[in-house]
């Protein structure tokens, strides 16, 4: 889908085309060979072009219900009594994620006028009320009735010629977006005669560029790929505008956790949470309970009412048979809903129903990996963060902060279910000693949990000690080199840094950070850690215990900025609490 055109004023672009060489004596020729290149205003490859370059609307559907408009920000939506100001594109999400959160597939938005919109050829129209918005959108129905084309854009600057009826060159411009070619075009008349600078480059929706080298060219290329892919014009805005063969090849693709279930308006996820449900090529679809026994049915799908149909029928499992409509399938999610009282909510496990134990063994063998999190039996315990585990060939686990290191067992085996477990024992470290249920697997970040449980370990690759990494290296470096001081340490904005001018930091290269008083005896020991995290993020990796003062400094902060004077972090917590913290030399 084409990003949104910000409105630029391009006045006078035709007029400049068009008198470009008006005080000449004699016109310019057309260059050698490109007469066959000129083309009317009014024919079907400047019709092409001008549907190429339209101002597509589709990207807000979710808003205004139509793809040949587009609600310039600001404006203001009320949702179920919410009033959102919508300032971008990334703002339509919370329409979105407040739809997703109400059950039912039935959407109210209020839209708070006037608004302006922009049309497919970029003019600006004020809107006072929903009727004048409707009567607009009336041609532009959900479906795709909207004329631009999506698939393929140009690629810019692009150069025009305009000719006189004997074939003269009489101007030259370069348009730089869109909106300028399309409003080059519109305003000509039907029996102007213009060209394009030959070679054009074009991208394609795939993310390859073709190149072309004549009218002819460009229309076949055009013509080729208008309708090869999906341009999201329905308002579903999530891309829920998917056909039945999407639908069928998504479900085969890999098994599905049930996640949510409602039956006649009564609430049973809890008798079918993390049921494992696999989809067959055959028609038959596999369903694991908790304690491993299958139980077997039959889906299909079919078409209707302009939404695909999943047909789920078992003989034990009452509760799911029924034709569903598929609402969403997004992010690996799945949502289906029957009537007004009957939901199923699932959602794709790949990763860790479709590997094998020695998989999750070779990988955390390869390296060791830090704790990011982990909460055991209600408890998120911090004292623990930062800690790094090193897995062993020999079922033997160790667990270290850089001076104390503790050693257990750990094994790798599946459920009942077939989901991947890790089992830790190590006797003077309880925090870690569980049956960890894998949640996500790749080679960077490892999560365990039940989803809504109270056991979670969140642990992030740490290989070679990250000495490879330049920027990881200089900041210790920078750390290592003497005391350092609290300068700024604001939560919410509130400023507490007064509460730790007193103190000198240290940064040992045993990972050891202690704390003293004006150089005075030792006031306390504690973790640090610097580090690439799994998203590329530099991180700062504090942990000063529980039970001591500066237990509020500990967490895994982002790297701001650092030099060899100056090191900036900052956290964000889930509650959405910011905290700042800034030590200096």
């Amino acid at each position: 889908m084409k990003k949104f055109l910000s409105y630029l004023m391009y006045a006078g672009l035709l007029a400049f085309a068009m008198n470009f060489t008006s005080c000449q004596d004699e016109f310019e020729e057309l260059p050698q060979g490109n007469e066959q290149q000129a083309i009317a205003a009014s024919s079907s490859t400047a019709k092409l072009v001008e549907r190429t370059s339209s101002n597509d609307g589709s990207f807000d559907n979710i808003v205004d219900g139509s793809s040949c408009i587009a609600i310039q920000f600001p404006y203001t939506v009320e949702i179920a009594g919410i009033q959102l100001t919508i300032d971008s594109m990334a703002d339509l999400k919370l329409i979105e994620e407040i739809f997703d959160s109400v059950d039912g597939d039935e959407d109210f938005l209020e839209i708070l006028f006037p608004i302006t919109i922009t049309l497919s050829d970029f003019t600006e129209v004020v809107i006072n009320n929903k009727e004048e918005l409707r009567d607009l959108a009336a041609d532009c129905i959900e479906g795709g009735d909207d004329d631009d084309i999506e698939c393929i854009d140009f690629v810019y600057p692009v150069k025009l010629y305009t000719f006189s009826a004997n074939l003269q060159q009489t101007g030259s411009v370069v348009v730089n977006s869109d909106l300028e070619l399309r409003r080059f075009f519109k305003g000509l008349d039907d029996n102007d005669l213009v060209s394009f600078e030959f070679p054009l480059t074009l991208a394609l929706y795939d993310g390859t560029e073709i190149t072309v080298n004549s009218n002819a060219e460009l229309a076949n290329a055009i013509e080729n790929v208008k309708d090869a892919c999906d341009e999201d014009d329905d308002d579903d805005y999530n891309d829920d505008d998917f056909n039945k063969e999407r639908l069928d090849t998504f479900l085969v693709t890999c098994p599905f956790l049930v996640h949510e279930v409602k039956r006649n308006g009564i609430n049973q996820t809890e008798q079918y949470f993390e049921y494992v449900m696999n989809f067959k090529e055959n028609g038959t679809v596999i369903v694991r309970n908790r304690l491993g026994a299958a139980l077997e049915g039959t889906w299909s799908t079919r078409v209707g009412e302009n939404r695909v149909l999943l047909k789920l029928q078992f003989d034990v499992l009452v509760d799911f048979s029924l034709e569903w409509l598929v609402y969403e399938i997004e992010e690996g999610k799945i949502k289906l809903y029957s009537g007004d009282g009957n939901k199923i909510i699932m959602k794709k496990a790949c990763d860790i129903l479709n590997n094998t134990p020695d998989t999750l063994r070779q990988i955390l063998r390869e390296c060791s990996w830090v704790i990011k999190k982990v909460k055991n039996n209600g408890e998120e315990i911090d004292r623990l963060l930062g800690y790094k585990f090193s897995f062993g060939a020999n079922a033997e686990v160790t667990l270290s902060n850089g001076v104390n290191t503790s050693t257990g067992s750990w094994a790798i085996t599946t459920n009942a279910q077939g989901q991947l477990v890790m089992a830790i024992t190590m006797g003077d470290e309880p925090g870690v000693s569980f049956e960890w249920l894998l949640r996500d697997l790749n080679n960077k970040r490892l999560k365990f949990e039940i989803e809504g449980t109270a056991y979670e370990l969140l642990l992030e690759r740490h290989c070679n000690d990250n000495n490879e990494d330049g920027d990881v290296l200089e900041i210790r470096n920078y750390l290592l080199g003497g005391a350092w001081k609290i300068a700024e340490y604001t939560v919410n904005g509130i400023d507490t840094t007064s509460s730790y001018g007193d103190f000198d930091f240290f940064f040992s290269s045993n990972n050891v950070a202690s704390i003293s008083v004006n150089a005075d005896p030792l006031v306390d020991n504690g973790l640090w850690r610097i580090i690439r995290d799994s998203e590329g993020k530099l991180k700062c990796y504090l942990n000063y215990g529980e039970g001591n003062n500066f237990i509020t400094l500990s967490d895994d902060w982002d790297i701001v900025a650092a030099t060899s004077t100056s090191l900036k972090l900052r956290s964000e917590s889930g509650d959405g609490t910011i905290e700042t913290l800034i030590f200096e030399k």
